[in-house]
């Protein structure tokens, strides 16, 4: 029995994960559950999975939780130690950190310091602090396992092979709703069009991040971490089936890449059952009835974001925690309507341009760092 805590238990990873480990009561049990927004899905979460505590966001949300559970009642924290007591359990094996953008980064940490194995939805993390984090895990003995697609899509395309037999990593992207669009297309579009993704189900967030192609990009700097492969290495080529969801190509010619229908489900369950597979609840997929699988370079004239986050991987240091803090706050700015589709990388750019980079080698330093970035992206606002 596989005991699990879960960070963003209401999200849609978190709500894909409770599917999966529901559909096998004999090998996974739940312990914990977060949550930031949605009080009364995880009320329902609560009576279902009956964990043994969970977390909300502050006191009045906690408030709220106890008037909402029936049947059994958990420990309920809340706040940002309340994550952490999610995330450091005792009786839990692996945490599955899906809480969105740079608030997931210190109960993650939290988890790999307690010895927990981590399943990780949240890129952010390695974005701003992957040496850190990768460091601090191998010295704990514990291990990440990726939950993106892409990146579960590489770490079985390198199982079985010498590391340094790879000649690059090739991140496939759908290209998201844009992919056709012009610049002035995507400068007049709206919250409603770019969250209207043709292949994935997926938060807002990581949504608008897909339609710009930053997704992709903090993927890079992930992927840099989680596979120690230096960026110029990391390629990114856009696939709009989502067929094939990533691929590893190796010094004799060879590339092997993992194919699968687009649904979180199949990673979710790669990463819960690892080293072994379980049942998913995924469609199978069925080569004979795609029409076609393509492949295409992405244009970077459209998509600005992409290059910005190859520019911050390569100056390093503090700059990707920039480039993330800034995309948040642009981001949270055009789903409010406050800012244009075009403009979110127009704010990345010029807060990376007037950071002056220094050197991070403890979390202090990367949420300095974060800190910064969105006071003066903010400004920008």
């Amino acid at each position: 029995m596989k005991r699990i805590s879960i960070l963003g238990s209401t999200g849609s990873i978190g709500q894909s994960t409770l599917d999966v480990i529901s559909r096998h009561p004999d090998r996974f049990e739940v312990v914990g559950l977060a949550e930031g927004h949605d009080v009364e899905l995880l009320a329902k979460q609560i009576e279902m999975h009956r964990p043994k505590v969970v977390s909300v966001r502050d006191a009045e949300s906690a408030g709220r939780l106890k008037g909402l559970v029936r049947s059994h009642v958990p420990e309920i924290l809340y706040g940002i130690e309340g994550a952490c007591g999610v995330a450091e359990h005792p009786d839990a094996k692996l945490v599955v950190s899906a809480i969105v953008g740079a608030a997931g980064l210190t109960p993650t940490m939290r988890a790999i310091e307690a010895r927990k194995d981590v399943a990780l939805a949240n890129k952010e993390t390695m974005v701003i602090a992957g040496e850190i984090v990768s460091n601090r895990a191998a010295a704990m003995g514990v291990s990440i396992l990726p939950v993106d697609s892409e990146h579960a899509a590489i770490h079985q395309s390198l199982a079985g092979h010498r590391h340094a037999d790879v000649v690059a990593l090739h991140l496939t992207a759908s290209g998201g709703p844009f992919l056709r669009s012009t610049r002035d297309e995507m400068a007049k579009a709206g919250p409603a069009e770019a969250i209207a993704h043709p292949r994935w189900n997926m938060g807002a967030k990581i949504t608008i991040d897909s339609a710009s192609l930053m997704n992709k990009g903090l993927e890079v700097i992930e992927a840099r971490w989680l596979f120690s492969m230096d960026a110029d290495r990391i390629r990114v080529v856009v696939h709009p089936q989502s067929i094939v969801h990533s691929m590893v190509e190796y010094r004799d010619g060879c590339v092997v890449a993992q194919l699968g229908m687009p649904d979180m489900r199949a990673p979710i369950a790669y990463a819960i059952s690892w080293p072994e597979r379980v049942e998913s609840g995924c469609p199978k997929l069925d080569l004979t009835k795609m029409e076609s699988l393509t492949f295409e370079e992405p244009d970077l004239e459209r998509f600005p974001c992409l290059g910005l986050a190859y520019q911050a991987i390569s100056e390093g240091d503090s700059m990707p925690a920039v480039l993330n803090a800034a995309n948040e706050v642009a981001v949270a700015a055009f789903l409010d309507n406050r800012l244009g589709f075009m403009q979110i990388p127009r704010v990345v750019e010029q807060t990376m341009a007037a950071h002056d980079k220094s050197r991070v080698t403890n979390l202090d330093e990367v949420l300095e760092a974060d800190s910064w970035a969105r006071r003066r992206a903010g400004e920008m606002l």
